[in-house]
């Protein structure tokens, strides 16, 4: 775990050892305000509560967590610094776990930036606390379940654009997996126990049900089983890329 924790730390002092970072947090902090008080019609609607703000985390996450993820190992496989990084005394899961914790972290530092807007929901009414914490939560583990997907698809090619547009695509395959529109194209022919598990792997069905305040173990142990499982692909990801 001290290996863990050294990378961890080395990873993100690195985040904002440049500009980029503080990009990332500021444009992200924008457009949670724009989609939450105009596009989310905040004051129109009458309610103080933040479901404007969770309603749209799933699809810009769609595009701003790939951003992160793209440079975790693309980057290291460019620069030939993935060959420093592995002959380390570090054990490849330390890596693995460290940088993605690292990018975690940072991710968690921009969502908890957004206070100001619980803070202005509990200024104007008496919104539950309970359910918008639940609703963080969720945020922070669909976040998690991004960036693993990311940083394993970022191991296996050396551009970052590359992988931005895998992570992206097969994102956005998990999240519109419980759709209705997919689920009908499934219907049609396959058994409905197909149909159901299909569906058991959308980010929005699981997120959506912790946004509600309901924090169910199966949502949980779905982001974490994903999460893991992604990270134990990563490894054999790089493996395969280190064995070529």
């Amino acid at each position: 775990m001290k290996s863990v924790c050294t990378i961890a730390r080395r990873e993100l002092a690195g985040y904002f050892a440049t500009p980029l970072a503080y990009v990332f947090i500021i444009v992200y902090l924008f457009l949670t305000g724009i989609f939450t008080f105009y596009v989310g019609n905040f004051f129109e609607r009458g309610e103080a509560d933040l479901v404007p703000f969770f309603d749209f985390h799933p699809w810009l996450y769609l595009f701003l967590i790939p951003a992160i993820a793209m440079r975790l190992w693309a980057e290291e496989r460019k620069s030939g610094t993935i060959e420093l990084l592995l002959t380390l005394p570090v054990p490849l899961w330390a890596a693995i776990t460290g940088k993605f914790l690292a990018a975690w972290g940072f991710t968690a530092i921009a969502l908890a930036l957004t206070f100001p807007m619980w803070i202005t929901v509990n200024y104007l009414g008496e919104p539950d606390n309970g359910v918008i914490l639940a609703g963080y939560i969720g945020s922070l583990l669909m976040a998690g379940a991004y960036l693993a997907i990311g940083s394993c698809l970022s191991a296996a090619t050396r551009n970052q654009v590359v992988a931005f547009v895998l992570t992206v695509v097969v994102c956005f395959l998990f999240t519109v997996s419980g759709a209705p529109m997919v689920l009908d194209a499934f219907s049609g022919w396959a058994p409905q126990a197909i149909v159901d598990t299909v569906a058991s792997f959308s980010f929005l069905t699981h997120f959506n049900g912790i946004v509600a305040g309901v924090i169910e173990a199966k949502d949980i142990v779905f982001f974490a089983t994903l999460i893991v499982a992604a990270l134990a692909a990563n490894a054999i990801v790089i493996d395969m890329k280190k064995a070529s």
